[in-house]
């Protein structure tokens, strides 16, 4: 038994360097750097910077936008919110949905928990809605967010014939 067999990142291993005009010490560094997260990070079911559960929290709440030739309509799902805990805004051409979703137990109490508590906000570009006639419907944790088009944002469509030769 050879001593990189000892230790759980050494089997299987060359630890034997390298010197080629290819071999940068700071890249190797960076690799074994990103060994050592995932290793320590396996047994959790999470990676460690960008895993499921960090993507999912940063893109909280899911949403879904549809466009017509009429309006254009946001859908964001929001379990276990009330209307009261949700704020809608355009600005600029951006339609902000925050909020925030507080926990219902105290953390002393709390073992383990996948769920999404605290601050949330997401900020999607708009172009070309009547600001004016913007309506909002919120249903069993759904909100819907309703944006009629601009008379002119119809026009600035322009079809193009293919012509075949």
């Amino acid at each position: 038994m050879a001593i990189t067999d000892l230790p759980p990142w050494g089997r299987g291993r060359d630890l034997t360097t390298r010197r080629s005009e290819n071999y940068n010490p700071v890249l190797t560094l960076h690799r074994e750097m990103n060994r050592l997260f995932d290793d320590a990070f396996r047994g959790f079911d999470v990676a460690p910077f960008g895993g499921s559960f960090l993507e999912q929290s940063m893109n909280w709440p899911s949403i879904e936008v549809n466009e017509s030739n009429q309006d254009v309509k946001v859908t964001a799902e929001l379990p276990g919110l009330d209307e009261k805990d949700v704020q809608i805004e355009l600005a600029n051409g951006v339609l902000s949905i925050k909020g925030e979703k507080k926990t219902e137990t105290e953390d002393k109490d709390r073992r383990f928990s996948e769920r999404y508590y605290g601050r949330f906000e997401r900020r999607i570009p708009i172009e070309d809605v009547d600001q004016d006639k913007i309506s909002a419907a919120f249903k069993n944790g759904v909100l819907t967010v309703t944006m009629p088009k601009l008379p002119q944002a119809e026009s600035k469509v322009k079809r193009i014939a293919i012509n075949s030769k």
